[in-house]
């Protein structure tokens, strides 16, 4: 094993490492660490969206943040930048069994990427009324239709994830103000 292999199997963090033992209080963690990718994104100038992708053994798989802005790449959204970077440390680009964590609901290109990816589970924070692709304007990880389904659980920091956003358009829209 190579030192960036060792020094990345380090850094991981197992949920029986962190002493919360319940389903739900996982959920709350990992979002806080998605979280932590969307302020990251927001201080880079870009919109504060982060996932997390965590193993069926709860071991983190990667981290992804938005880049649409800092890239100038229009599928720069926190999910796909969090898939690939699963996808290369796996070397597969299936990721049956892993979590994503999002700290948005999923647009349909995530979503759509979520399926293709054939995860087990989502977990989000707060709704997307205009582009949501999970829940409020599709339901693409539940459509039947489609060759592969994944479970969803929504609402997890919903109120921290949405104040995010909330003030990152607040102080893009002062700024404009001031032009």
């Amino acid at each position: 094993m190579d030192d960036g292999a060792e020094a990345l199997l380090s850094a991981v963090s197992r949920p029986e490492d962190t002493g919360v033992e319940d389903a739900a209080g996982i959920d709350v963690m990992r979002m806080r660490e998605a979280l932590a990718e969307a302020e990251a994104a927001a201080a880079a100038g870009d919109v504060p969206v982060g996932a997390l992708i965590v193993d069926a053994a709860g071991v983190v798989l990667a981290r992804g943040r938005n880049r649409r802005e800092i890239d100038q790449d229009p599928t720069g959204h926190a999910e796909v930048d969090a898939l690939r970077a699963a996808a290369r440390q796996l070397g597969r680009w299936r990721l049956e069994g892993a979590t994503v964590y999002a700290t948005l609901e999923p647009c349909p290109m995530c979503a759509g990427a979520l399926v293709n990816a054939r995860i087990a589970r989502l977990v989000y924070g707060c709704p997307d009324p205009k582009a949501g692709a999970v829940d409020t304007l599709f339901a693409i990880g539940r459509d039947t239709r489609l060759n592969h389904r994944f479970a969803v659980t929504s609402g997890v920091l919903a109120d921290e994830c949405a104040a995010l956003l909330r003030a990152f358009f607040a102080k893009l829209r002062t700024a404009a103000l001031r032009r």
